[in-house]
């Protein structure tokens, strides 16, 4: 049987483009000779409609939706995952289709609800060995778990979080004693740096655990804003890797096909480990696809970006010339430009001309080649696309540097950005003038410290936005992991935006990404921010104001993080760790620091409640709308450090 697995990139409840894509697969399918095709979870709806799914239209509609499906499905099995929904409950389901009949609806029997999934609040599970039947117009087809057959091989269903489970709960087992040779996976799996080894773990060993032949098919793109999927295909038999596709592909469709006899035993073997991941690559292809899909989706015109010269500011602008190089290099330019959706086609003919798009053959995973391999013609190509779709701004004051402005200025000119540079110190001494004719009295770094940091950061925002509002763009945002946990930021300043696209990882990781992308990207402009310490430039110079000495050093910041919210350990158990761990800091500096972090994180949550929407990139994140909630008012940990 020639088995096929889809990875589709949806948008919730967009009825025209989903089943335009679901069309597409099917129809390369069929042109592929595939038998049986496995599409994702959720994927006529979208998995990312949210309380929609507590609602009866949704699963109405959707319902109604599929039967435009049924007649795609001529000569070829097909599995589309829809919402059902049953006397006021829902159930995430997946329907057979062949031959342009309805064959049943298998159901999911666990339902995430961790890190940043929340199913159990709009779907019920669906219990093991139950089925009942679901009826619409004259028509009724049973629901539940069930088996299916086809070309006299007998399958059945895992849907995502159903593989996940130990295995005495999951349904493979109970697959297997019913005389299923294949799995079925429709997932809406989530990406996660590091993460696609242990799916690949997951689904090889289940293949050979179970003696059968794993299909697995997963989501692709930034579908509803936050999350990414990588669109990761498998198949596996008997723990035997048949199929792996390139993860975090730009294509809107990603059909991969490969054969399998069943009639032919195949010696179960050990699972070869992957090599282990480049989470700087791995990085880099999630957050040049998820910004691609945010822009297009959103229906904008491209980016601005109030560029400091900073770490932070430099890693949003090559996240948007790299979402420019590696988007071209897989789709072509021309077809790059016409799904970003704000290019006339004069303006595609124009530019693109007579040269050709540079192939980027990637092995499974996400790789790419460097900037130096790109021929001198696709990286002027490439500028001119970036020009178009990367707007900044340098927004200096008395307290700014040149060190900064001239890393700004640099890599703007190197990516192909526009680059404006104008001063805010106007702006800043007439709010000041006014809050001293208020007060009758001076504002002073001695007294006003935090005040007069603050009226900087926040004057940039109203001209940005300006900017932003003028060219239809989405205004970019800058504050990362680290700064949200500590609230070192400045609520509609430095945390203005649209969209905050680095806010899932810490300020180490970014340092580090720099210098890789430096080295291994070839953006040599980036010498100048990789030479500086991090620094908001608030304070006069002559106070050579960083980052880590207001606060922490990032790496501990970063650990004391981890140990807290991911190892969900309390202050005693965290300096415990710390104290163990650490050679070169003191007990009792390390018990400063962890008091440090606790405090600013419990009076802070205000502020990570008002972030711009933020990607999911990391294991874990501190969004309060994805990953992390925590009460914006509380005890503040008072008692737990006091007791340190």
């Amino acid at each position: 049987m020639r088995l096929a697995g889809a990875a589709l990139n949806q948008i919730p409840f967009d009825w025209h483009h989903n089943l335009r894509t679901i069309r597409e697969a099917i129809e390369q399918a069929k042109a592929a000779s595939v038998d049986l095709l496995c599409l994702p979870e959720l994927c006529l709806t979208g998995y990312g409609c949210e309380d929609l799914f507590l609602s009866d239209w949704l699963s109405a509609a959707a319902l109604e939706y599929l039967q435009q499906i049924r007649s795609w499905t001529d000569g070829i099995l097909v599995c589309v995952g829809l919402p059902v929904r049953i006397d006021g409950r829902t159930y995430n389901t997946t329907a057979v289709l062949r031959d342009g009949e309805i064959l049943g609806f298998a159901a999911k029997q666990f339902l995430a609800n961790d890190g940043v999934h929340y199913e159990p609040r709009f779907f019920n599970s669906w219990p093991a060995g139950e089925t009942t039947t679901i009826k619409f117009q004259d028509e009724a087809w049973p629901l539940g778990d069930l088996i299916f057959e086809h070309q006299s091989v007998r399958f059945g269903f895992e849907i995502c979080e159903d593989a996940w489970r130990p295995a005495a709960d999951r349904p493979a087992g109970r697959l297997m004693e019913r005389g299923v040779q294949l799995i079925v996976n429709p997932s809406a799996s989530h990406f996660a740096m590091s993460k696609t080894d242990v799916r690949y773990q997951l689904v090889l060993q289940a293949s050979r655990k179970y003696n059968c032949t794993y299909l697995y098919a997963n989501l692709l793109g930034n579908e509803a804003g936050r999350i990414i999927y990588d669109g990761e295909i498998l198949v596996a038999r008997n723990g035997h890797l048949l199929l792996r596709n390139q993860l975090l592909s730009f294509k809107e469709v990603d059909l991969e096909c490969v054969d399998v006899d069943f009639t032919v035993d195949l010696p179960p073997t050990d699972v070869v480990p992957l090599p282990a991941p480049d989470e700087y690559r791995e990085l880099n292809q999630a957050l040049s696809l998820a910004l691609f899909d945010y822009m297009r989706k959103a229906r904008s015109r491209g980016f601005v970006l109030s560029l400091s010269g900073g770490a932070d500011s430099c890693m949003c602008a090559v996240a948007v010339a790299e979402m420019v190089r590696l988007g071209t290099a897989e789709l072509g330019t021309a077809e790059f430009m016409r799904r970003a959706g704000c290019f006339t086609a004069e303006e595609i003919a124009t530019l693109v001309g007579p040269v050709a798009p540079v192939p980027d053959h990637h092995a499974p995973g996400p790789k790419d080649a460097s900037l130096s391999l790109l021929n001198q013609e696709q990286k002027s190509v490439n500028q001119k696309i970036t020009s178009r779709l990367l707007t900044t701004a340098y927004q200096g004051t008395v307290n700014s540097s040149d060190d900064t402005f001239q890393s700004a200025k640099e890599l703007a000119e190197e990516l192909g950005g526009i680059f404006f540079d104008w001063t805010i110190d106007e702006e800043v001494r007439g709010y000041v003038a006014k809050i001293e004719h208020a007060l009758d009295r001076p504002l002073t770094w001695q007294t006003d410290d935090l005040a007069l940091q603050n009226i900087q950061a926040r004057v940039r925002a109203p001209g940005i936005w300006l900017l932003a509002n003028v060219q239809n763009c989405l205004l970019l945002t800058t504050s990362n992991r680290s700064e949200a946990s500590v609230g070192y930021c400045t609520m509609d300043g430095d945390t203005a935006g649209s969209i905050s696209p680095i806010a899932g990882i810490d300020k180490d990781f970014v340092k580090k990404w720099l210098r890789w992308a430096e080295k291994e990207l070839g953006y040599h402009a980036l010498r100048h921010v990789n030479a500086l310490q991090p620094t908001a430039e608030l304070r006069p110079l002559e106070d050579k104001q960083t980052d880590e000495r207001d606060l922490m050093p990032y790496v501990l910041l970063n650990r004391i993080e981890r140990l807290a919210f991911y190892d969900r350990l309390s202050p005693r158990q965290v300096l415990a760790t710390l104290v163990r761990e650490e050679t070169t800091i003191t007990p009792e500096q390390l018990k400063t620091y962890v008091r440090r972090f606790y405090s600013l994180w419990a009076r802070n949550q205000w502020k990570r409640e008002r972030y711009a929407p933020a990607f999911h990139l990391d294991d874990y994140n501190v969004d309060p709308r994805s990953w992390l909630r925590f009460p914006i008012l509380s005890g503040g940990f008072t008692q737990e450090l006091a007791a340190l």
